[in-house]
């Protein structure tokens, strides 16, 4: 037998110890062995006083009891997380958790510390997608050119309303709060820092890369609005919130931000709170991995697929998946160097010879114009509106400091990358 305590029996973790219940007869075929829950720790007992555990609110008691084979941790959070598991693993116990805030910061540290112990964590990014085990064994014989993907329900939903429904982006945040897709502080969701943190986790797996948040490009959705919606139905586009990561050379690229996509591409047709990510190998190409992002039940099934994992084969291979370095030469590209086209849009006043001046900075710049549309915006206001040729995040964000210098133009300038 094999006996589990799951720190943080919240939505996702009373989903764990229901599946591996209601489930159990699959799950031990599968597994080859018995698997309980024998405890669990919760803020409120009261809440998860129905489950047929022992309950407590210290996770030392489960992290010091001798009985417990499996720690599975989904409380959230970064600090206190990160003693319980260092604590578990010198206690011997193997490790799962969903916890990709804690990934982001400390994936490297936890891998050295656990060494040849299971520690697993495909829950951490893309719910119920087993985007890490493809990552870490499906495509382990190639080299990975590029990951790009839609990493947050919320995101996409909201984004999703927009296209579709015309609505404002207040008005589908509101809706989002409602429906809890959405928190009521949604900065980490909408600011595109949830979708950054399992960005950088997949990133190690492809790359080893040892990233932090703070290094890497990071935009959320805030500031899209109706006329940017009109302007991509316009040119064939769709808006999408994307983690990307990106080999060129010796170099990777990692950055998150909404993006223009092209309304043929798989990823564009991924919509509400579904999330989707492309993964392209030297050698077998693109493959797309579709599901849903969140919930309890998604979340908490690739939980149990890690505890199955762990209890049939013992997974004892380096927790990310390689020896580290895993490729030598690689490093991170600075943010300022990445190559994209651009979509800006610029609410300026309706006189003449105000195009004529803006479009000079575009050429002092060397920043090529594709297409430029002019929108009424209100009396004496108008809205330009403009896509380029490939250029630097170095170039566009010079040129946005002197466009918001210019007297004609009455807001800060927008910009949304092309992919």
């Amino acid at each position: 037998m094999t006996r589990v305590g799951v720190i943080g029996v919240g939505t996702v973790g009373r989903a764990v110890v229901q599946i591996l219940e209601e489930n159990r007869s699959i799950i031990t075929a599968r597994s080859g062995d018995d698997i309980v829950v024998k405890s669990g720790v919760a803020r409120n007992l009261a809440k998860a006083a129905d489950l047929p555990i022992t309950l407590s609110q210290n996770p030392y008691d489960i992290i010091d009891d001798p009985e417990i084979d499996i720690v599975v941790e989904l409380m959230g959070g970064v600090e206190l997380p990160l003693e319980v598991l260092k604590k578990a693993l010198q206690n011997k116990k193997a490790v799962v958790t969903a916890n990709k805030a804690l990934l982001a910061y400390h994936r490297y540290e936890l891998q050295e510390i656990a060494g040849d112990i299971p520690f697993e964590f495909e829950a951490s990014v893309a719910g119920g997608i087993p985007i890490i085990n493809a990552l870490r064994d499906g495509l382990s014989a190639n080299h990975i050119l590029s990951i790009m993907g839609i990493m947050n329900g919320t995101c996409n939903f909201m984004l999703t309303k927009m296209m579709h429904e015309g609505a404002a982006f207040e008005t589908v945040l509101a809706e989002a709060q409602a429906l809890g897709y959405a928190e009521a502080d949604p900065t980490f969701d909408i600011g595109g820092f949830d979708a950054a943190h399992k960005l950088l986790i997949l990133a190690s797996i492809a790359y080893g890369i040892d990233a932090k948040p703070e290094e890497i490009l990071i935009e959320g959705i805030e500031g899209i609005t109706q006329a940017d919606i009109a302007f991509a139905k316009e040119f064939g586009y769709t808006i999408k919130l994307l983690g990307i990561a990106k080999r060129d050379g010796n170099e990777v690229e990692l950055r998150v931000h909404a993006a223009l996509v092209g309304e043929e591409a798989m990823i564009a047709k991924i919509d509400g709170v579904m999330n989707g990510i492309s993964v392209v190998g030297d050698r077998v190409g693109e493959t797309l991995y579709y599901g849903p992002g969140a919930g309890g039940n998604a979340t908490a099934s690739a939980v149990v697929a890690n505890i199955i994992d762990i209890v049939r084969s013992g997974k004892r291979s380096p927790m990310l998946g390689f020896n580290h370095p895993l490729e030598e030469g690689l490093k991170l590209k600075p943010s300022d160097a990445i190559r994209s086209k651009y979509y800006l849009r610029l609410r300026v006043s309706d006189k003449p010879g105000i195009l004529a001046k803006i479009t000079q900075l575009f050429a002092d710049h060397a920043i090529s114009i594709e297409a430029v549309i002019q929108r009424p915006s209100e009396t004496e206001c108008a809205h330009l509106l403009f896509a380029t040729h490939e250029a630097t995040e170095r170039s566009i964000r010079q040129m946005m400091l002197q466009l918001q210098d210019l007297d004609s133009v009455l807001e800060t300038p927008f910009m949304i990358r092309i992919v």
